[in-house]
């Protein structure tokens, strides 16, 4: 514990464990009910989702980062925070009650829209259980054990139910319902848990002060959806819930593959804000040389592993049926290694800083491209289209975020770094993917690579490369 806080290290394991089982648990469940409800109906829960988000997104704006940020630096002064607490919630009020007339609105003007209402009234009630969860408010205080707490018990009974009442393909109004029935639970016990720490007053509030943020961080959310979720959404538009379905599953793999590095930053964003607060400068630019360093000791295993594995892992996740995911599947997974890169960029960087125009302008990049892409190759190409989409857009986006740190904090994108693990990793790279390409039997060869690709990472991190901080963990541990 450092400054009154839990250490990061103690933190990054909580989030770890939060975001691990936020796709352990879709692990157990998506296989059952991608065999029970099938590809098109996936895709159908998937569409309506995507759309749902958007309104989420104008609901929310910029809340997430501006209420993480915002906490993190206002510390342990409870009259401060009562008052900053009560003017986001106010702010975020007004926004989620607009959301939530406009997706009203929607759904009975849009005629693709109305054939799906009574899943989207479920997500009228998604929009108001995602304003009363809070989480931003945890996360800034970094109170990570809360959450991982609470998530992993509302996610048990969430399992459990999903078992009881999903039996047949026509359930899959009952499986959405479920899922947003789980946000509901976490938003109620938040705000119960929440009143020990914080209390909403009324008095002397000026929220105006927050609107610029909150809308410009807000846009860098909607225009970064516009090469992420407006893939799901225009997909379904012109290709059908099937190539939903496919891409959506393909997607939940790099989900699960990029979870651990998301539970990093997430616990990093209001650890830099501190810092960057304090004027820890030196402290702030050596956890970034670190997060770099993390970063390329792992992704690039992971990225070569499930590039070659794909269609093993979606078979094994969800089933037959399901082969139209395989190469969008390929396409999607160096994102571990892009996104990752981003991450520490946007988050760990910009986000401390307060580089919210920075920010903005790598959007509006992002979302360009994310629009003419779509146009030009997802009708043509489908599901594989829009995977091709998504890789391209975050590759613009990291190269303009790189840049903005560069020009803006004078740190560098790490190509040594980078050089240096992608040829340590090239002769494990050859050697799966020969087994890969000369081992006939499926499951056999995905038993090789996995085993030679986990056997060469624990050897070159442990022995050769003797990673301190992989070092340090286990010493602790044993």
């Amino acid at each position: 514990m450092k400054d009154g806080k839990p250490g990061v290290k103690r933190n990054f394991l909580y989030n770890s464990v939060l975001t691990l089982s936020n796709y352990i648990f879709p692990l157990i469940v998506y296989p059952y009910v991608s065999r029970v409800l099938g590809v098109s109906n996936i895709g159908i829960c998937n569409f309506v989702d995507s759309i749902v988000h958007w309104f989420i997104l104008v609901s929310m704006m910029g809340m997430t980062i501006l209420g993480n940020r915002e906490m993190a630096a206002i510390g342990d002064d409870r009259e401060r925070r009562n008052r900053s607490f009560s003017e986001l919630m106010l702010l975020n009020l007004a926004t989620t009650v607009l959301a939530a007339a406009g997706l009203l609105v929607a759904i009975f003007t849009v005629p693709k829209l109305f054939v799906y209402r009574k899943l989207l009234y479920i997500g009228v009630l998604k929009l108001f259980a995602n304003y009363f969860c809070i989480d931003w408010y945890f996360r800034g205080t970094e109170d990570f054990r809360y959450i991982t707490g609470r998530t992993i018990f509302v996610k048990i009974l969430y399992v459990a139910a999903v078992f009881l009442f999903i039996r047949k393909a026509e359930d899959y109004p009952v499986y959405y319902l479920l899922t947003v029935l789980m946000l509901v639970g976490n938003a109620l016990i938040n705000l119960f848990y929440a009143r020990r720490s914080v209390s909403l007053t009324l008095q002397g509030l000026t929220p105006s002060h927050y609107l610029k943020p909150f809308l410009m961080l807000g846009m860098y959310m909607v225009l970064t959806s516009l090469y992420v979720t407006l893939n799901v959404t225009y997909l379904g538009f012109v290709a059908g819930d099937e190539q939903v379905g496919y891409y959506s599953t393909a997607s939940k793999l790099y989900s699960i593959v990029i979870a651990f590095f998301s539970a990093f930053t997430g616990v990093m964003l209001p650890r830099m804000s501190s810092l960057v607060s304090e004027n820890r400068i030196g402290e702030f630019r050596r956890m970034i040389d670190k997060t770099f360093d993390i970063l390329m000791t792992f992704a690039i295993p992971l990225v070569i592993y499930a590039c070659l594995c794909a269609p093993e892992i979606v078979r094994i996740f969800a089933g037959s049926g399901y082969e139209g995911a395989y190469v969008p599947a390929r396409i999607m997974m160096p994102l571990i290694l892009v996104v990752g890169l981003e991450q520490v960029f946007v988050i760990q960087i910009l986000m401390p800083n307060k580089r919210d125009r920075s920010i903005f302008l790598n959007s509006c990049a992002g979302a360009a491209m994310g629009i003419l892409l779509n146009l030009l190759l997802v009708s043509r190409l489908q599901a594989v289209g829009s995977a091709i989409v998504w890789l391209s857009c975050e590759t613009t986006v990291l190269v303009l975020a790189s840049h903005f740190s560069r020009t803006g904090d004078g740190i560098a994108f790490p190509w040594r770094k980078l050089g240096t693990g992608l040829l340590a990793y090239l002769p494990a790279a050859i050697l799966c993917a020969l087994l890969y390409y000369l081992i006939p039997d499926p499951w056999i060869r995905f038993g090789a690579v996995t085993a030679v690709m986990g056997i060469y990472t624990a050897v070159y991190v442990l022995f050769v490369k003797k990673d301190e901080t992989v070092l340090s963990l286990l010493r602790r541990r044993w």
